[in-house]
């Protein structure tokens, strides 16, 4: 009976040691970055692409004061309501201690300097699939941006979810290299994949998600419950959404449907970004938005 005893403590060492290690925070090498030059110029585009400026600035912020990151943006879910952090490059409130590297931690695999897990409010599960070099340019862009010495405000999330080291299982069941069915055929349409998936995220907020929060990609891009409890966020896939590619574009850039109704709350931000973005980019999006497997 005690041999028994000493193998299932045994047993239960090793499935626990085996969960720590399968689930533990990843990080990259801290030499990963060196030698990568950022470009502020193409970082810019990155951050408008990735919408950063939406999040991270203070809620009621307008025009250049989008560009101080200094957080506070709620975002409401199931689990909690999470804030969007201070990430100006502020040394002490900020992220001006951190290093290229600790960027590319966070958005690769949801990651801290200190080596915890980030909640999925932050979209890592979409910009895990982001380049170095966009990752580098990102990171110069925004060593430029003003700093603010606003606290970030700490995240209201009850127990269990308030348990970081929960999120690994998380991540080992939702935060893979995510297929969308998908197929690009050129260039322009790998792009706009690229747009769409990676930097943009759009798949975030227009993908229901599963009872655990994970994103149903087989119901890639077809809407979901807005997280707020107010109404729905739209269904995007060719089978709702009959808009032609050069409707699409115009959208994109001024922010009026062919109806000639104009875009409102969040996705005004958005189109304020796509705005900045080269038309090719516009472009790429809408031919990418035509080919995604319709959703009814």
């Amino acid at each position: 009976m005690l041999r028994l005893v000493k193998w299932l403590v045994l047993l239960g060492v090793v499935v626990l040691a085996t969960g720590y290690w399968m689930t533990r925070p990843v990080k990259l090498d801290p030499l990963a970055m060196d030698g990568l030059v950022g470009d502020a110029e193409a970082g810019a585009l990155v951050f408008a692409a990735g919408g950063c400026a939406s999040c991270h600035a203070a809620p009621d912020a307008t025009g250049e004061a989008k560009l101080i990151l200094a957080g506070g943006h709620a975002f409401p879910s199931d689990f909690g309501t999470f804030y969007a952090p201070n990430i100006s490059p502020d040394p002490a409130k900020g992220i001006g201690g951190w290093q290229a590297v600790d960027l590319a931690n966070a958005m690769l695999f949801g990651t801290s300097p200190a080596g915890q897990h980030y909640y999925p409010a932050f979209p890592y599960t979409s910009y895990n699939r982001s380049s170095m070099q966009d990752i580098a340019d990102l990171w110069a862009y925004m060593q430029t941006l003003p700093l603010s010495g606003t606290p970030s405000k700490a995240h209201d999330v009850g127990f269990p979810f308030s348990i970081r080291a929960s999120l690994g299982g998380w991540k080992l069941l939702f935060a893979g290299n995510e297929p969308t069915a998908v197929e690009p055929t050129n260039a322009q349409m790998q792009r706009g994949q690229y747009l769409v998936e990676v930097l943009g995220h759009c798949g975030e907020c227009h993908t229901r998600r599963n009872a655990l929060g994970g994103m149903s990609y087989d119901a890639w891009l077809g809407g979901a419950p807005n997280p707020s409890g107010q109404g729905r966020i739209p269904n995007i896939t060719p089978a709702a959404l009959d808009w032609s590619e050069a409707d699409l574009v115009e959208y994109f850039t001024s922010g009026f449907t062919p109806d000639f109704d104009s875009a409102g709350g969040e996705m005004a931000d958005v189109v304020e970004n796509l705005a900045k973005l080269p038309e090719s980019d516009r472009a790429a999006i809408a031919a990418y938005l035509k080919m995604v497997p319709p959703v009814e």
